[in-house]
């Protein structure tokens, strides 16, 4: 094979950008990813997200729509000492699609000791598959 060795490598190699098509929108744009544990407990969905460092009244933002659970936070920090100063600020989304059932105007959320505490009580899910008979007339 003639020709450079960088341009036969570069057609077997992605580009930079390449690597990075599959990962979540949300990694892709610059926002960070939150960690969450999801569980069932006591008739209710609950989700729990990591969140140090975050006032919960002024930087998160939980909303509901379509059976998808989406917690949005803004982390804006800084730490100043006499030589030097430090900061660390992002935006942070995570969307967690909830089982059918939800009662949607029943969830609830706290936070504690950097945890974001969501609960969704789970009603009835939805009914079975009806099948209705068909008549003839006579």
């Amino acid at each position: 094979m003639a020709g450079d060795p960088l341009q036969r490598r570069a057609r077997w190699w992605p580009s930079f950008s390449e690597l990075f098509e599959d990962f979540p929108a949300d990694l892709r744009m610059g926002e960070h990813l939150i960690r969450v544990e999801e569980s069932e407990e006591g008739g209710a969905y609950v989700v729990k997200a990591e969140l140090p460092g975050i006032d919960p009244d002024k930087d998160v933002e939980i909303t509901f729509e379509g059976g998808v659970l989406t917690v949005h936070a803004e982390r804006s920090e800084e730490k100043k000492e006499k030589q030097r100063s430090e900061f660390r600020y992002g935006s942070f989304t995570r969307n967690i699609r909830l089982p059918d059932g939800v009662k949607e105007q029943e969830i609830t959320a706290s936070y504690d000791k950097g945890v974001l505490t969501v609960k969704a009580p789970i009603g009835e899910a939805g009914k079975p598959t009806r099948r209705i008979e068909i008549s003839r007339g006579t």
